[in-house]
């Protein structure tokens, strides 16, 4: 290793500086789980008990808090995905995977809102999001390769079931907080190769798919 790859360790917040950080994280993730990625920023500065520059001073952007207060959520999905894609069975990991991705994102609205969406300007985002493609491309292709997933469904038409199962959360998460594992499921069969019967309409280029979230970031 030479000394270019090193790089000084940062140095730690002060202590009150750490506390402030740690109060907005938390203010933060109640604040977007509840209201979304659109969540104001200037209540989360006031449940902190901090000034809104305090807030632009830790988390620079929108994103930086978002993705701060999400890393629990994220991890607790990586977790889950992982083990769906370690499953040897095609099908089985192919509905465990999106079981998964559903709990996940029925738990928070801030999640939910990431999902749907494309943050062009955040090189983080768009990674987390390009990892989540593969994934959901792997599980799929396994099972229809298998012979389990009916051959024509495309990453475009999970994505158009995350993004309806994402309003059927925000309708019922009150009164019937485990309706979307029905309509999951209901979905699933329709996913059989099995069920399988020609659809009049092709799917949804990559193209489209992603200028299609990029507007749901914008259109907030």
């Amino acid at each position: 290793m030479s000394t270019s790859d090193i790089e000084p360790a940062p140095r730690p917040r002060r202590r009150d500086a750490q506390e402030r950080h740690d109060r907005l994280i938390v203010a933060a993730q109640r604040e977007f789980a509840a209201r979304g990625v659109d969540a104001s920023l200037e209540k989360i500065a006031r449940d902190a008990d901090v000034a809104i520059g305090t807030l632009y001073r830790h988390f620079p952007t929108r994103l930086d808090l978002l993705l701060a207060a999400l890393e629990p959520r994220l991890r607790e999905f990586s977790e889950g995905s992982k083990k769906a894609l370690e499953i040897d069975d095609p099908w089985q990991g192919f509905v465990s995977y999106l079981e998964n991705l559903f709990r996940v994102q029925a738990g928070d609205r801030g999640f939910n809102d990431f999902l749907s969406r494309r943050f062009p300007g955040s090189a983080d985002t768009e990674r987390i999001h390009d990892q989540m493609c593969r994934q959901i491309d792997d599980v799929l292709t396994r099972a229809q390769e298998a012979g389990e997933a009916r051959a024509d469904i495309t990453l475009a038409d999970i994505v158009n079931l995350i993004w309806s199962n994402g309003r059927m959360i925000d309708a019922t998460s009150t009164t019937a907080p485990n309706a979307w594992r029905r309509q999951l499921h209901l979905m699933l069969d329709a996913y059989r190769a099995q069920r399988a019967h020609p659809i009049p309409e092709p799917p949804m280029t990559e193209q489209q798919l992603y200028d299609a979230m990029v507007r749901l970031s914008t259109a907030g």
